[in-house]
């Protein structure tokens, strides 16, 4: 009698998580953290999911102009991570997918103000 074969998935390191993500998964992914890798659409980000800006106030905080501001808010929009909606004569930015948040919140949890990595806290062992 032979032993059904068994995968590394299911005996491996993490056996029983999630699937290996497939190769448009991983395309997707790295599109999303190459909009993120720039400085300033990161910033845009972190401050649309705080809450609703128009262009004008996002490039003052980010310190760009607002044409500058309106080409990173077209590529973000784009790629889905931000929405946009219009308040009479003003389009306001915002993030709304709870994906995009919990991305964000972990990206800056594990990110100490002095942009070293923050220690991660410590494990409850009881």
């Amino acid at each position: 009698m032979t032993k059904p074969e068994v995968s590394d998935a299911e005996t491996g390191p993490g056996a029983g998580q999630r699937a290996e993500p497939t190769e448009p998964q991983l395309t997707s992914a790295a599109s999303t953290f190459a909009l993120l890798g720039n400085a300033t659409r990161l910033h845009v980000v972190w401050l649309a999911a705080q809450g609703v800006h128009d262009v004008t106030a996002l490039a003052e905080r980010a310190g760009v102009g607002t044409a500058t501001m309106s080409q990173h808010l077209s590529k973000l929009r784009l790629a889905g991570l931000i929405s946009v909606r219009r308040e009479g004569r003003r389009h306001i930015y915002t993030v709304d997918d709870p994906h995009v948040l919990a991305m964000v919140e972990q990206i800056f949890d594990h990110i100490a103000p002095d942009g070293s990595l923050a220690p991660d806290p410590p494990l409850d062992n009881a």
